[in-house]
């Protein structure tokens, strides 16, 4: 009994139980071994007979150093963690990358089914083989947990590139090309990289960023964003939150033009507006929702009761005043020069009635026509703007138009109709 224990004690120290004559004989069969991992793996793996021959080499060359590890282990004392973090360290840099840590810990599982099979019958006595049992056991433990922290650094590694990689590209996108346009190609690369596709559409939304905005918070924006069908891309720049964000394909949900679709992800926000910037074609074009967007978010105090989120396009007025000229030359394409172009007296008359307070007589006896024909002309306003006349906020917005009209043509449209 007392040998029993004492048998068992060795084993778990890793030392004393194994004769040196039979260490000798694991450090022989060391290249056999590996070899049959290798037949096992494939055999059991169907992914790793496909893998590149120079990757199958890293892993016989992995898979043959822990062996020689095993060894040495089973007579040095407290050397498990360097030993078996050393198997590691020897991998090509790439290998990682092309293994995830489940492919890892399968191939390491395989790896001791056959340590298990083919090292017991090299001991001289069965105290030895349950030495070697009990050693094969606790070796392919310390083994996977080896393999955890080195995918731990990586992905911590990688998280911390990929951060700074998104952060540079929100950047780009704010920022704009440059006058040569040079650095389209390099925002293009770096969101490929993060695996973004460069052609989808996307729209820029900006706001401030929540008190707490941290690793987690955004984590689950991600997520949110996932479970939509969408990409994102996450940049905190000073007092500002912007995401870039990606469109869900044509028809999967409601429209993008009013940012009401974005669900969710407003919760990543602090307080404050949140402003959706037009969709843009795709990444490459995509500074214009992103300069939309801004815009827009130093505009949104003159509107205290906005939705949130709020469409760039709806704080066209108070763009304007700030001297947006974006705003200026958008409301005229959008208000001004489709009124002219339908004819008659509709701008005229929108006119007329806007600067005469709204009241619908006046601006009847102003122009010398029946009040319905001056409703008959505000629906065709309505109609071809999508503004009514008869709401104050679209008011406001015809209104800011007719002035922007004039201080860009120079002219009063629709004065000589």
């Amino acid at each position: 009994m007392a040998r029993g224990g004492a048998s068992t004690e060795a084993a778990r120290s890793g030392s004393a139980a194994v004769s040196p004559a039979t260490l000798r004989k694991l450090e022989l069969a060391a290249g056999d071994l590996a070899l049959a991992c290798l037949v096992a793996m494939e055999e059991h793996q169907p992914w790793f007979a496909r893998l590149p021959a120079e990757q199958r080499s890293a892993v016989l060359l992995v898979t043959q150093t822990g062996v020689a590890n095993f060894v040495a282990w089973l007579g040095e004392r407290g050397q498990s963690i360097r030993l078996t973090a050393e198997a590691f360290r020897i991998a090509p840099r790439d290998l990682a990358r092309r293994l995830s840590l489940r492919q890892t810990v399968d191939l390491v599982r395989i790896a001791t089914d056959v340590f298990e099979r083919h090292l017991p019958p090299l001991a001289a006595d069965e105290d030895e083989r349950h030495a070697l049992v009990e050693g094969v056991l606790r070796f392919g433990r310390d083994i996977a947990f080896a393999a955890a922290t080195v995918y731990a650094g990586a992905a911590e590694t990688r998280g911390a590139w990929d951060a700074r990689l998104e952060a540079l590209v929100v950047d780009a996108v704010v920022r704009g090309p440059d006058a040569d346009g040079g650095a389209d190609d390099a925002l293009v690369s770096r969101a490929s990289t993060l695996g973004w596709d460069p052609d989808v559409a996307v729209r820029v939304v900006a706001g401030s960023p929540a008190p707490d905005t941290a690793a987690e918070r955004l984590g689950e924006l991600r997520r949110q964003a996932a479970r939509a069908g969408r990409s994102v891309l996450v940049g905190v720049q000073g007092s500002r939150l912007i995401l870039l964000l990606s469109e869900p394909p044509a028809g999967s949900g409601p429209g993008s033009d009013t940012g009401e679709d974005i669900g969710g992800l407003v919760d990543a926000f602090g307080a404050g507006p949140v402003v959706v910037g037009p969709v843009a074609g795709e990444l490459a074009t995509a500074h214009c929702s992103a300069r939309d967007a801004l815009s827009a978010l130093r505009a949104a105090p003159g509107w205290p009761d906005a939705p949130r989120p709020v469409a760039a396009d709806d704080l066209l007025p108070e763009r304007a005043l700030r001297g947006d000229t974006a705003a200026h030359r958008r409301l005229v394409e959008s208000i001004v020069i489709p009124l002219e172009t339908a004819g008659g007296e509709l701008l005229h008359t929108l006119a007329t009635y806007l600067e005469g307070g709204g009241a619908l007589e006046a601006c009847a006896r102003t122009l010398f026509v029946h009040p319905n024909t001056v409703r008959y002309r505000l629906r065709r306003v309505c109609d071809l703007t999508g503004r009514s006349p008869f709401d104050p906020r679209d008011a406001l917005v015809l209104r800011t138009a007719v002035i922007a009209a004039r201080l860009t043509l120079g002219r009063d449209p629709g004065a000589s109709a």
